[in-house]
């Protein structure tokens, strides 16, 4: 067990190199973390023994509704709402429409029979958000025409339907006696009404558990929604619906509300979406023995020239055209059908099943390789190419922890008995430059004042002030008063502090002290301190 535990520790910080390194040198990063799982596989350097195709699928689907839920959740709806309907276009009929045309060609130039052409066409047919985005905000690019919004909603929300597609095939390669053609409508219309009734209801479900409950412990917000997400798969699974639509329907819904902590739980799911990626990948290059991928890769090379040369555009074309998208548009987005884990999670499905071509786990991962690297390493370029890169768009705006910069600050004070601004109207006094009167609570109700608001004793104001800029110099440090400190039962007046230093807030128990010369310090108080550097001795 303590080997075992050595060895996650040691491919996570393997990870975490080569994502920098992958960044430094414009590799993709996920083509890193497969590469590093050949390394400890079988027949790399380590000679890690890993075949069980089972206990990986139930791995890696785990931690594809991760993926699948902050997908969603990170999505912002107000971005997509110009794009989601051709987005939503392509993640379904554009799936089915790529699926057919692999099918057929790869049936027509490799001899492959209808079935198996078919269920790689199926398996391959959806893209991966994790491998556009990571390029996308690795290089900072932002995109006209809502194209990243777009690209964002599609690559989340495409998977779901290259699974039920699998599934089907899978279900058709049965005997006509266990299987017939009318189920197939049924069973569509099963994953996807049960995906979506369960997705809305939970998510919903999760709106109004933020707004009624405050969680007593920090952290069990997010806790919480880790038990929404895997639920949300696990129940619709359990009804024969589809889990990973569930998944992505609870994040885009319960992500674009407003709850509590929504920055913080994008950050939080960001980091264990990352961490998702890396097992995948890795688990999926230890699954791998790149002897067995050689005899395939001439089946792998045309089937990935199939896909990205003729079938992704043609897909790309009939569905965005109808929509007024540029030719530019559409030829970025269908360059950028980056293929990814989801696609050889789906392989590993797809080959648990008897009577299934073996060989479409291998050529599903030689094509998920040559996308990554190949579409991955030029996708830069290629935008600038089209001239569809917006130097003044920023890229984080797609998502829901995004929010611009605002160069303001918010001061709360009260006024006390006798303070000489009682009695007056705020045009009357003289605040400091750039300073605002936002807000005053009186009595417990809040008035939106004007110049001619007269100032009373217990009066709370809110004020507005602008950041300061340029602070590097000041330095923040944090002393607490113990029972043998030198300040116990001394005025702020009285303290011989460091030339440059200043005690600018007291923390006793709850309240925090603006202090004044006179202030008392006592046993337990909680002092900031600035300090300013290269103060003239």
């Amino acid at each position: 067990m303590n080997n075992i535990l050595i060895l996650s520790a040691v491919v996570i910080f393997a990870c975490i190199l080569l994502n920098r390194i992958s960044e430094k040198f414009g590799v993709p990063m996920l083509l890193a973390f497969i590469v590093l799982g050949m390394i400890f596989g079988s027949d790399g350097l380590l000679k890690i023994p890993f075949d069980n195709f089972k206990v990986a699928y139930d791995l890696c689907s785990i931690a594809l509704v991760f993926i699948m839920f902050y997908g969603g959740f990170g999505t912002n709806w107000n971005e997509a709402k110009p794009v989601y309907k051709r987005a939503i276009a392509l993640s379904s009929i554009g799936v089915l429409i790529t699926c057919i045309i692999v099918g057929f060609l790869t049936h027509y130039f490799l001899n492959l029979s209808m079935f198996n052409a078919l269920l790689v066409g199926a398996v391959v047919s959806s893209t991966d958000a994790a491998s556009v985005f990571s390029i996308l905000r690795n290089r900072n690019l932002g995109l006209k025409e809502n194209t990243a919004s777009l690209l964002e909603i599609e690559s989340g929300s495409n998977d779901p339907f290259a699974y039920m597609l699998t599934a089907i095939f899978l279900g058709l390669n049965q005997s006509s006696d266990e299987i017939s053609y009318s189920h197939i409508g049924i069973e569509i219309a099963l994953q996807i009404g049960v995906g979506l009734l369960v997705g809305i209801g939970l998510a919903y479900f999760a709106i109004w558990a933020f707004k009624n409950f405050n969680f007593s412990i920090s952290g069990f917000n997010m806790a919480f929604m880790v038990g929404i997400a895997i639920f949300s798969y696990a129940l619709s699974t359990k009804f024969d619906g589809n889990g990973y639509l569930a998944a992505y329907v609870v994040g885009i819904i319960s992500g674009n509300k407003q709850i509590r902590d929504t920055k913080e739980l994008s950050h939080f799911f960001d980091g264990i979406t990352g961490l998702m990626q890396m097992f995948i990948f890795f688990i999926l290059g230890l699954l791998v023995n790149p002897t067995d991928l050689i005899p395939v890769i001439p089946v792998a090379v045309v089937i990935f020239a199939i896909l990205t040369l003729i079938a992704r555009p043609i897909c790309t074309y009939i569905i965005m055209r109808p929509f007024r998208s540029s030719l530019s548009q559409i030829a970025l987005v269908s360059f950028c059908g980056l293929r990814g884990a989801a696609s050889i999670v789906f392989a590993i499905f797809a080959i648990q099943e008897e009577n299934i071509f073996k060989d479409v786990f291998n050529i599903t991962f030689i094509i998920v390789l040559l996308s990554i690297l190949l579409q991955g390493s030029l996708l830069p370029m290629v935008a600038r190419g089209l001239k569809m890169v917006d130097m003044e768009e920023n890229i984080l705006k797609t998502f829901t922890d995004y929010s611009e910069e605002i160069p303001v600050n918010f001061i709360h004070f009260n006024i006390p008995a006798n303070h000489k601004w009682i009695g007056r109207e705020l045009k009357d006094i003289t605040l400091p430059p750039d300073t605002l009167v936002a807000i005053v609570k009186r009595n417990g109700e809040y008035i939106l004042p004007d110049g001619e608001t007269r100032i009373h004793e217990n009066d709370k104001f809110i004020l507005c002030a602008t950041v300061a800029k340029n602070m590097e110099r000041l330095k923040i440090a944090e002393i607490t008063v113990n029972a043998d400190s030198e300040f116990i039962d001394k005025r702020i007046s009285e303290l011989c502090l460091e030339k440059g230093s200043q005690i600018v807030v007291v923390r006793r128990g709850k309240r925090a002290i603006i202090p004044r010369g006179d202030t008392m310090i006592k046993e337990g108080d909680f002092l900031l301190i600035h300090k300013m550097d290269n103060i003239a001795k």
